[in-house]
């Protein structure tokens, strides 16, 4: 069954028990709420028997000292019980509030730490409901679930005890209409419980689609199909609409049907209690005890039906935060070594790679590249060019093979260790909603201010920084949309810089930009290589014939490898692409 659609089993043990590993950093308030839970139950009762006792005493016997006496200890009460009342509702909001703190922290710290083939199989939407929504969910778990739904069971234990120490024929009339309001409360719940899994699906599937269509809102305005996306979001919006009417229908339903139910108990109690009255079988404080005793006693049992509902959706919640927390699919950082210094020689050995099982992208991948050397790999789309350095950083893990860096396999690392030597620029450029400052130090802050402007300086872009409004603190909105790809590409350089990575890699990071923002990226690119390893991916053949080895790959595999001029000589793979992409600039020429 669809995980955004399933229900939940009430008393799931295995993931009470995991959701009780959540409560132990706060057991002393957890402890403390239970206990409060416990006095607000024991004092429900309470004021029905002081109501009966003055009814039936100072009244009736007009003891005035005594009526006095008992008003001020019913006001007593009604203090202590709005107070307990407020620790109640205040202690469970603020420990599901801290709770689903940290289990949102423990989500994101989980969620950056899987590896990008979970990215590539998992819908956004997805993680930001588990992240938001579900989260929300399993708040009121704690607000409105575990404990309110003990407090009820034991009022409700304690309120029938009561009832029937007091009169047990009153208390059979009181309690004839149970099984009626059970009975309506169980068809109440299942259909509530529908309704509630229809709106968690169709909040799913709200926030996939907002997400997916606002990222890539250029393309649907490139092809003009605002109205037909207007429209599919009008139909998504209305399966929302209908599935939280149809929860606001039954809740329409039942509460009346409830209030019915009650009025017709507390009807056969004033109508039986009358008859004992007149036959003084009863005093009539007893039977204001118990027409009392109806109101505390029905409230909570029309309440239970939320409250289970609640519960429930919690523990669905609760199972796809668990499966999203203990999932596999995450880069195993099982290494220990940090070395103080990276010469920068990487090595790849007999490397088989496959994003899918067995469908390899990469076969049989052999290659060394020595300190402060360049090597550049080409090769048409989808050659597996860049699935090569993904594998280098470890983004993904490869099938079969090794990778060395100075001699030491990759997975020896401490993940950190060997990602902060390794700086990589990419031909699609990311940049958060934030300053350039804080997109260059990407929250280092060993990373000073003079420091980025002295990268920028050597990089050739400080100019360009410098006219924009607020320079360094410039805004550059998500994904950097108010520069242009160039000075996006050109940012990432300074990125890369900054961080003083032993191995830098460039993937196709010419490959967008006009002729005159290549030339200042080739100076950038120039200037960035000094005294490191480099791993460049090209596609224009120009910008890599001065590398120290060039590496051509198709349809994942080495055919061969040399520097430009050799590989000119052998008239094979490399020689083709050359003079395909000569004949391409003479004709635009």
């Amino acid at each position: 069954m669809n995980q955004e659609t399933k229900s939940g089993q009430i008393f799931d043990l295995p993931t009470l028990k995991r959701l009780y590993t959540f409560v132990r950093p706060y057991q002393k308030q957890f402890y403390l709420l239970i206990a409060i839970i416990m006095v607000n139950a024991v004092l429900a009762p309470l004021t029905p028997l002081l109501i009966k006792y003055t009814i039936d005493k100072p009244i009736a016997e007009g003891n005035y000292n005594q009526l006095a006496l008992m008003l001020g200890i019913m006001v007593l009460v009604l203090i202590v019980q709005g107070f307990v009342q407020f620790w109640n509702t205040y202690m469970s909001g603020w420990l599901g509030q801290y709770i689903i703190r940290d289990i949102r922290v423990q989500l994101y710290e989980k969620i950056i730490g899987l590896r990008l083939k979970f990215f590539d199989n998992t819908p956004i939407g997805r993680l930001v409901t588990r992240t938001i929504s579900d989260v929300e969910t399993l708040s009121n778990v704690f607000s409105d679930g575990m404990a309110a739904i003990a407090g009820d069971i034991l009022q409700l234990t304690l309120i029938i005890a009561v009832m029937f120490y007091t009169d047990w024929k009153l208390s059979v009339i009181s309690l004839s209409m149970i099984p009626l309001m059970l009975f309506c409360t169980y068809v109440f719940k299942e259909k509530i419980k529908d309704a509630f899994n229809e709106v968690r699906a169709a909040v799913s599937n709200l926030n996939s689609f907002v997400q997916e269509h606002i990222t890539g809102m250029s393309i649907v305005q490139i092809f003009s199909s605002e109205d037909i996306e207007y429209e599919k979001f009008q139909e998504i919006n209305k399966v929302h609409r209908d599935a939280n009417i149809k929860s606001i229908l039954y809740y329409s339903i039942y509460y009346p049907v409830a209030d019915v139910i009650s009025a017709a108990g507390t009807g056969l109690v004033v109508w039986y209690g009358s008859k004992q009255i007149l036959n003084a079988e009863v005093t009539f404080g007893t039977v204001t005890a118990f027409v009392m005793f109806i109101n505390l006693f029905f409230r909570p049992i029309r309440q239970l039906a939320d409250r289970f509902n609640t519960l429930q959706m919690g523990i669905v919640s609760t199972d796809r935060i668990l499966k999203l927390l203990d999932s596999d699919e995450y880069t195993s950082n099982e290494g220990t070594y940090v070395p103080e210094v990276i010469k920068g020689e990487v090595e790849f050995k007999d490397v088989w790679f496959a994003y899918n099982d067995e469908d390899y992208v990469l076969k049989n991948i052999n290659f060394k590249v020595h300190e402060g050397e360049t090597i550049a790999f080409v090769g048409a789309t989808g050659a597996g060019k860049s699935s090569i350095i993904n594998l280098l950083s470890r983004f993904y893990d490869i099938n079969k093979g090794q990778i060395f860096v100075d001699g030491v396999e990759v997975h020896e690392y401490e993940l950190n260790a060997l990602r902060k030597n390794i700086g990589v620029v990419l031909q699609d450029v990311f940049l958060f909603s934030d300053t350039i400052e804080n997109n260059i130090r990407l929250g280092d802050s060993t990373i000073t201010h003079e420091k980025i402007v002295e990268a920028a300086k050597l990089v050739g872009v400080h100019d360009f920084i410098e006219r924009l409004p607020g320079g360094y603190t410039y805004n550059v909105m998500e994904r950097g949309a108010t520069l242009s790809v160039g000075q996006r590409q050109l940012i990432s350089f300074v990125r890369a810089m900054v961080h003083n990575p032993k191995i830098i890699v460039l993937d196709e990071a010419t490959s967008s930009v006009d002729s005159e923002t290549e030339e200042l990226i080739q100076k950038a690119i120039e200037k960035l290589m000094v005294g490191r390893t480099a791993i460049v991916i090209a596609h224009r053949l120009s910008t890599i014939q001065e590398a120290d080895k060039i590496i051509v790959v198709d349809k994942g595999e080495i055919m061969e490898e040399g520097t430009h001029e050799q590989l000119l000589e052998k008239e094979a793979f490399y020689a083709n692409l050359y003079r395909m992409q000569y004949k391409e600039v003479l004709k635009i020429g």
